[in-house]
């Protein structure tokens, strides 16, 4: 029992499990529509193009989280209008709003010498680090994506599975399509002390494609990619304050991990049971031929 109720007892541990309880929450409700929409490549970009702002804030002497916001919210703009055009791809698009933002930062970074030894805390997060203030922050950022994302459920929801018929529904598309850019832009900002910048995306990502293998229903998958990223946060501190190991890097291991459990026992989308499902498949199909010749015969 004191592997549980020890970690508990310093403030430090208290405000990480907080953080990553809400973050969890977070990025289990914005990773379905991630996931759903194949937006992972964007996730990506948007965790990379937002280092300048980081290196801004930090070199300012301000709160990563204001630099940080900034230049997501110039990504997600910059990917959703870039994308209109006939010409540019959105692949196109984000490879050259992602590669120009994160060489932005890079550049920047070569300018400050003292600045180097805090590189590691911004690629791979500083969650035993966190303040009260970075706790309520994150909250209330939670609050505003969440409340966001589950008052305009039906048209994300519409948009992600039938972007055609939405539009001929006379739904905003792009503008649903550059707010959902806005929040994930968001949800990867607040989560960058958690698991930093190289991380995010795995937070993001890899709870929700869980969850999408234990359900075909979009309002379960959500429940489930809430639990699977939360139980992966708090898992994953607690196992990383006991064998001394980086917790952010923890924290993603122990969701990958969850991941390929998913992969293999999942009941209806799980390796077991396509090859149980294989099986019977044969079966049936030799029994089947099998009555035929005795019918012919």
């Amino acid at each position: 029992m004191s592997w549980l109720t020890e970690p508990l007892e310093y403030p430090f541990m208290q405000r990480a499990l907080m953080e990553v309880v809400i973050i969890g929450v977070l990025c289990g409700l914005v990773g379905c529509f991630v996931v759903l929409r194949g937006l992972a490549f964007i996730g990506d970009a948007l965790a990379h193009a937002v280092f300048p702002g980081v290196v801004l804030s930090y070199v300012a002497g301000r709160s990563i989280l204001f630099g940080a916001f900034i230049f997501g919210s110039l990504t997600a703009l910059g990917i959703g209008i870039l994308s209109r055009s006939r010409r540019v791809s959105e692949d196109s698009a984000i490879g050259v709003i992602f590669a120009a933002f994160f060489a932005l930062g890079v550049v920047i970074l070569s300018r400050q010498g003292g600045f180097r030894q805090d590189l590691g805390s911004l690629l791979f997060g500083n969650i035993l680090g966190v303040s009260t203030t970075d706790v309520w922050v994150t909250l209330v950022v939670a609050l505003i994506v969440g409340g966001i994302l589950l008052g305009l459920l039906k048209e994300f929801t519409l948009t992600a599975f039938d972007p055609t018929m939405a539009r001929s529904a006379g739904y905003p598309v792009f503008a649903l399509d550059l707010l959902l850019l806005l929040l994930v832009s968001a949800t990867i900002v607040v989560s960058l002390q958690t698991v930093g910048n190289i991380l995010i995306l795995a937070l993001i990502v890899t709870p929700p494609a869980a969850a999408r293998l234990l359900t075909d229903r979009l309002s379960y998958m959500m429940m489930a990619s809430v639990g699977l990223a939360v139980f992966s946060g708090v898992a994953g501190l607690f196992v990383s304050y006991h064998a001394a190991t980086a917790a952010g890097a923890t924290i993603v291991l122990t969701a990958t991990g969850v991941f390929l459990v998913c992969v293999v026992l999942a009941p209806n989308h799980g390796l077991l049971a396509t090859s149980r499902a294989r099986r019977r498949g044969r079966h049936h199909a030799h029994h089947f031929h099998t009555n035929e010749e005795i019918e012919v015969s």
